[in-house]
């Protein structure tokens, strides 16, 4: 199983890079759920299903531009991983950013259930 949960991931991670919706959605269950770090509630914005997902990828008006990941690793527990990272680029309102960040997954039949992100703030 280690291997297929490096595959998915890999995959995911090439995705998401990439703001490519289609292979993101393909990684993740029907009922998959994004805790963002930002929003109205305590959680942050929520989106659930492939359908939130892609309605999110394909709003550009919150994009953020010239994103580069870095400085990222992978710890597992279980059915949970946790992400590090490192994000810098240009917000959607042109301010460059550069922050840290955590998102930790959680696993269920071979695909991502969930991805609740956490980034430190300006």
């Amino acid at each position: 199983m280690p291997d297929a949960i490096d595959d998915l991931f890999r995959r995911f991670g090439k995705a998401f890079n990439k703001a490519d919706v289609e292979e993101i959605a393909a990684c993740v269950t029907d009922d998959f759920e994004w805790r963002q770090n930002a929003g109205g509630s305590p959680g942050g914005r929520v989106l659930k299903g492939k359908d939130d997902l892609r309605a999110y990828f394909g709003d550009k008006s919150r994009a953020h531009r010239e994103v580069r990941y870095s400085e990222a690793s992978i710890h597992r527990s279980g059915d949970r991983i946790f992400g590090l990272f490192r994000a810098t680029g240009i917000d959607h309102a042109g301010k460059p950013f550069d922050r840290y960040g955590i998102d930790l997954y959680e696993v269920r039949d071979g695909k991502i259930a969930l991805k609740d992100s956490y980034l430190k703030a300006d």
